[in-house]
């Protein structure tokens, strides 16, 4: 929906406005008092004279600003229109809230013109600076707060920019070690390269028309690994086994496009690949107090004894825990493990949306 096609009486808008009114009420009670206590008069009168003037200019002002500019992104007429609402405002409040205190007083109608010139001028500059200053709280209040709209879109637009400059540095990354591996398969054994190639066409044609949305379903994940996994297959043969476990309840969970194919890279490069017989993957997703967790485990050669058990390895891994901080800052978490019989786990997790 565009902007210009938003109803000036939203919700948001409302609640501003009843914010604005409880506002006046309280800096209306507060002049009252401070009329009473010099001496103006009897507090219930002044109270009544106050909030009668009071509301009647913050409802013409309030009501009048969502009229001219609700529709628009900042909420306050632009130009003369602005300085008219306000002049209005104070005109038609101070003639209201008067017969409305005249009324109640039993004081003949308008009464304030029998006032002595001082007194007159005192009344209109009260009425004028009182509501002159609540406009000026209220606008700024009202740009203060388009100000912070305008710092989070650009610091979202920002980390949307970022995770994508994030993926793009993924896919060549993965597209550039497959045509090495290609590479040696043309020379080795060439109906293998054939059909590696083809897979790597499919695995293409699925990330080309897939969305470049900054998240997408858990299922799509899964799949999209299984077509790298396929792809793998072709060139390591029986040596490559795998396992995906995806449980039914969390196929929509999001999740950042690209997430988990690092990290089963990592296995096959740094696991299965220095060990002759190979190994299997395991990749499972599961729910733990709230969040997702996704573990990348493989009974590989495994960590390094000399390299501790929560360091990275390579391009990849340095990327995923780059992505996890960028989109869940300090709630997305990852860490890998050696497995007790061998080889290595990888563990991820970071908050699931309520509704997931």
């Amino acid at each position: 929906m565009s902007v210009g096609a938003l109803p000036r009486f939203r919700a948001e808008n409302v609640r501003g406005v009843l914010r604005h009114g409880l506002i006046t009420v309280v800096f209306c009670c507060f002049i009252a008092g401070a009329l009473t206590i010099t001496q103006h008069g009897d507090w219930r009168a002044q109270m009544v004279y106050s909030l009668s003037i009071g509301l009647i200019s913050w409802l013409f002002i309030d009501i009048g600003r969502l009229v001219i500019s609700g529709h628009k992104e900042i909420l306050w007429p632009s130009g003369p229109w602005g300085y008219l609402l306000v002049a209005g405002g104070v005109t038609v409040g101070f003639l209201g809230g008067n017969a409305i205190g005249d009324a109640w007083t039993h004081q003949p109608l308008l009464d304030f013109r029998s006032f002595t010139e001082r007194r007159l001028a005192t009344t209109i500059i009260i009425t004028l600076t009182a509501t002159v200053c609540m406009c000026f709280f209220f606008y700024s209040l009202g740009k203060s707060k388009h100000m912070r709209g305008q710092i989070e879109l650009a610091q979202r637009n920002a980390t949307e920019a970022r995770l994508k400059l994030l993926e793009t540095q993924l896919e060549p990354h993965m597209l550039f070690n497959t045509l090495a591996n290609l590479r040696v398969l043309i020379a080795t054994d060439p109906p293998r390269a054939i059909a590696m190639l083809d897979r790597l066409n499919n695995y293409l044609r699925m990330t080309l028309s897939g969305s470049r949305a900054l998240a997408h379903p858990l299922s799509a994940e899964f799949e999209r690994l299984a077509d790298y996994l396929e792809l793998m297959s072709v060139r390591m043969g029986e040596r490559l086994r795998y396992t995906l476990d995806l449980p039914e309840d969390l196929r929509d969970a999001p999740v950042p496009p690209l997430l988990l194919q690092p990290l089963v890279e990592n296995s096959i490069r740094h696991g299965l690949e220095p060990k002759v017989e190979g190994g299997d993957i395991v990749v499972r997703a599961y729910r733990d107090a709230g969040r997702l967790v996704i573990e990348v485990s493989d009974t590989g050669a495994g960590l390094d004894a000399e390299r501790p058990s929560t360091e990275g390895s390579g391009f990849g891994l340095a990327q995923v825990r780059e992505r996890l901080a960028t989109v869940y800052g300090e709630q997305g978490h990852m860490s890998l493990a050696a497995e007790p019989a061998g080889g290595t786990r990888t563990t991820v997790s970071f908050p699931l949306p309520p509704s997931a």
